[in-house]
């Protein structure tokens, strides 16, 4: 007798668990760089280590890590330009600075082609969301890669966040 209360109340209750399951909305909004904003992030990454003495390649890549934007400085080895993109791809599809992913360098993940755990590559991030990555590649030190990807980001970084 006890059974027919707490069957009722679940039936009764089904309505309402459909009802928050069908107000989920069928699509999602995602908020993209623009190429001008794209364009401005590796140019203010090159212009940081250029100040430096430094030439480097660096790559801006979208939220799923497509490729948006690379510059090579002209001087700057070509193989920046593989290693940037790798870093920048690194730092998007994990949401992660890549020189916080070191650790994680000698593991079945870190041997995934197309992924570089080193120093040098940074999400792109504002009001709340990822946004994309950007990698950067050819400095004596991944620290220093690492600095200026992340002078390109702070070169847009109030714009991004006003926008969102």
């Amino acid at each position: 007798m006890r059974l027919f209360p707490l069957c009722l109340a679940g039936v009764l209750l089904m309505p309402f668990s459909l009802l928050a399951e069908e107000e989920a909305p069928p699509t999602v909004t995602l908020k993209r760089l623009s190429m001008d904003t794209a364009v401005a992030i590796a140019k203010g990454a090159v212009d940081a280590c250029s100040k430096q003495g430094i030439q480097i390649g660096v790559t801006v890549v979208d939220r799923d890590g497509t490729v948006q934007v690379v510059l090579r400085d002209t001087i700057a080895a070509p193989i920046t330009v593989s290693i940037s993109r790798q870093k920048a791809f690194t730092a998007a599809n994990f949401n992660a600075a890549t020189s916080q992913l070191g650790s994680r360098a000698d593991t079945p993940i870190g041997r995934v082609d197309g992924l570089v755990m080193s120093a040098g590559g940074v999400p792109i991030q504002a009001g709340g969301q990822l946004l994309g990555g950007v990698g950067v590649s050819g400095a004596p030190s991944g620290k220093t890669d690492e600095e200026c990807a992340q002078a390109g980001i702070d070169a847009v970084i109030d714009d991004l966040e006003m926008a969102m």
